[in-house]
């Protein structure tokens, strides 16, 4: 493979991967299964304002990136979990770091929007 043709193929990955890590509640959804596996329903109540259907469209987009495992219980009633991956928990230094870069400039972000209008 020709090394444009790998640039193209990583530019895509990439530009595939922001859209599903940039989304507006996956770090959400990250941020709440950094602590072990949690049922459905613990997630949505931890990730204020998903609905039930963009939580599942969440969880499922996680879980094809092989981000996120679901495990389906064999009991009665049915239960499943979901947890980080060891690739998911990758994830969690680079959002660190973005969290401690809006920590340390996010209030310039923020006079520069209000100064632009």
């Amino acid at each position: 493979m020709t090394e444009t043709c790998q640039d193209d193929e990583l530019r895509a990955v990439l530009r595939g991967l922001l859209t599903t890590i940039g989304d507006k509640w996956t770090l959400a959804v990250v941020a709440t299964l950094v602590g072990g596996a949690q049922r459905f329903t613990a997630i949505q109540r931890e990730t204020d304002g998903i609905s039930h259907r963009m939580l599942a469209k969440t969880l499922r987009d996680l879980e094809r990136d092989g981000l996120v495992s679901r495990t389906a219980h064999a009991e009665t009633p049915p239960r499943v979990e979901y947890a980080l991956t060891p690739l998911g928990r990758t994830l969690l230094d680079p959002v660190d770091g973005l969290i401690r870069w809006v920590d340390e400039h996010g209030q310039a972000v923020l006079r520069n929007r209000a100064t632009a209008g």
